[in-house]
């Protein structure tokens, strides 16, 4: 008999496990079934997705994090309406581990349910999935009452990365929660359109200084020089890591203007801040820089000297 029956018979032998009487047995059965790593285990985990213990039902949600395709997901939808809420976590962390395309289809179901936690689960469970269709599901998902879900649908819409979703995501970049805002923001990077910057630049004055920064880091991604004023100004925001932001994506898109204010920024006491301020000093290699450079040769932070050894070092090489 050839090594594929022998397989199925054993893991049909294991499956008649599942109807023992002792959870515990039941247990043991999942796992073994999990163990074999054959697809023909996934109907009968998706069987032990329905059983009548609550251990057996969280053991079978673990265990299909192992497994793909539309069956897994199905099983995997059906646990995130179970009454023991560990099951029901356990479902939703299995469905972020899934990679076929085709196992969306279950949780395009789950878009417009009005539990929050299944929408969430599913569309987490979406975003790396990369599915077209996810699109307009998710904008729907984008009016859903709760913040967490909305965060989420941005998330699919961002994994897209198409053209035709920037209208959405500038939407999403004027929510009224910060976190969805932020998440819009951020998701805006794949494009190099004038609309994305322009959001982004609009997001630099937004009330909320983790969009500030998110702002500040996405224009290095899909920004141009048109965004060098706001940059500049950004330069002076309340919070560092806004402004370490902005000098950094100052760095990235080649602003040597920049450099005479970044220059004095070398005296600010904190380290992370100057640590990026010697490093764009030295991408944009201004000699005038060198004065503010020197300072900090000896800097108490080991990161900040290598910086500006190195800015020092390749600013005399150009120099020369």
């Amino acid at each position: 008999m050839s090594g594929i029956f022998e397989d199925f018979s054993e893991i049909e032998d294991l499956a008649e496990e599942l109807n023992n009487p002792s959870a515990g047995a039941r247990i043991v059965a999942v796992i073994d079934l999990a163990d074999s790593a054959d697809v023909a285990a996934i109907p009968y985990l998706a069987q032990a997705i329905s059983d009548e213990d609550a251990g057996v039902r969280l053991q079978a949600a673990v265990a299909l994090t192992d497994f793909d395709g539309p069956e897994t997901a199905a099983a995997l939808v059906t646990a995130l309406q179970d009454t023991d809420e560990k099951v029901r976590l356990a479902a939703a962390v299995s469905l972020t581990e899934l990679k076929d395309p085709e196992a969306g289809a279950p949780l395009l179901l789950c878009l417009d349910s009005d539990n929050p936690f299944v929408a969430l689960s599913a569309l987490k469970g979406l975003t790396e999935l990369r599915r077209p269709d996810a699109l307009g599901p998710a904008i729907k998902a984008l009016q859903n009452p709760a913040a967490e879900v909305r965060i989420a649908a941005v998330r699919v819409i961002g994994w897209l990365q198409d053209e035709g979703t920037l209208p959405a995501l500038m939407s999403a970049a004027n929510d009224p929660d910060p976190l969805v805002r932020r998440t819009a923001v951020a998701a805006c990077g794949f494009s190099s359109s004038e609309h994305a910057e322009n959001t982004l630049i609009a997001s630099l004055d937004d009330g909320d200084w983790q969009v500030r920064e998110a702002a500040a880091e996405t224009l290095a991604k899909s920004g141009s020089v048109k965004a060098e004023p706001d940059l500049m100004a950004a330069l002076d925001d309340e919070f560092w890591q806004v402004r370490l932001k902005a000098v950094r994506s100052l760095g990235k898109l080649g602003i040597p203007s920049a450099a005479p204010k970044i220059g004095p920024m070398m005296s600010m006491p904190i380290p992370n801040l100057r640590k990026e301020c010697a490093a764009v000093l030295g991408e944009l290699a201004d000699p005038a820089s060198i004065v503010f450079l020197e300072e900090f040769r000896d800097d108490a932070d080991p990161d900040v000297r290598k910086n500006v050894r190195w800015a020092l070092d390749k600013i005399s090489k150009i120099a020369v």
